[in-house]
């Protein structure tokens, strides 16, 4: 006869472990933390790909889809279009951003200007982003209300010069600007076209981004990049990159 059947061993899998020193607690959706300690957690959890502390409080998305990431990949072509033709710009997109101790981020598509040049944020030893950047564009869908909403404070708080919402279901682009301590809506000029005021030459069809006209999008921004203005722009940065080097 069998003696008794032991249950077997599960061993737990880490992170319904109770914590310790070594093994912080994991990051659940609605935690209130301090910057510090949401980086703690988050760097111990390599599984979790995206999470924010948005005002204190922790947000981890749902699992993207083609209606978000599609949108993604359109607005980080733009963006890097410009990057490409002009000096001392830096184009980011999904990494982290310290915008200050109750806010990291991690925009969708995020433009700077270095530092030297008289850009507003730095980078830092572990090789994140501190401070405001210039301009940030968020694709958004399930997150209209947290990216219209808490993010647009914290962002206009910490100085983010211009915040593009692109609001995917709703076929609609909002294009603030902050201007004398407030964020007021970029209107397109009379042909259509929305031209930056932080970063002149970068121009955008937003009714043809809405459309789908990627060849009319990358119409209007190869004239941005070669209109004057921002001919102008790119030889104040490297002016200002040349005096930088000489100190």
């Amino acid at each position: 006869m069998a003696g008794p059947i032991s249950a077997p061993t599960v061993q737990a899998a880490p992170w319904a472990q109770a914590p310790s020193p070594q093994r912080p607690p994991p990051l659940e959706n609605g935690d209130r933390l301090t910057r510090v300690e949401f980086e703690r957690r988050y760097e111990a959890m390599p599984q979790v790909k995206k999470a924010e502390l948005i005002e204190g409080v922790v947000y981890m998305p749902s699992p993207v889809s083609i209606k978000h990431s599609e949108p993604h990949a359109h607005a980080i072509g733009w963006l890097s279009y410009c990057r490409a033709a002009t000096p001392n710009v830096r184009a980011g997109g999904s990494g982290t951003v310290r915008l200050d101790m109750q806010n990291e981020f991690q925009p969708d598509v995020s433009l700077l200007i270095e530092p030297e040049c008289g850009g507003q944020t730095r980078v830092s030893k572990e090789g994140y982003v501190e401070g405001a950047p210039e301009l940030v564009v968020e694709v958004a869908r399930s997150s209209v209300g947290i990216d219209l909403h808490d993010k647009l404070r914290a962002y206009l708080r910490n100085g983010v010069r211009e915040y593009i919402v692109w609001r995917v279901d709703d076929g609609a682009l909002d294009w603030f600007v902050l201007r004398e301590g407030r964020y007021e809506p970029l209107a397109p000029a009379a042909d259509g076209i929305c031209r930056s005021e932080v970063f002149p030459g970068l121009w955008l069809d937003s009714a043809a981004l809405l459309r789908g006209d990627f060849a009319a999008v990358r119409k209007a921004a190869e004239q941005g990049l070669a209109s004057p203005e921002h001919a102008q722009f790119a030889a104040r940065l490297q002016e200002a990159a040349a005096k930088a080097a000489q100190k």
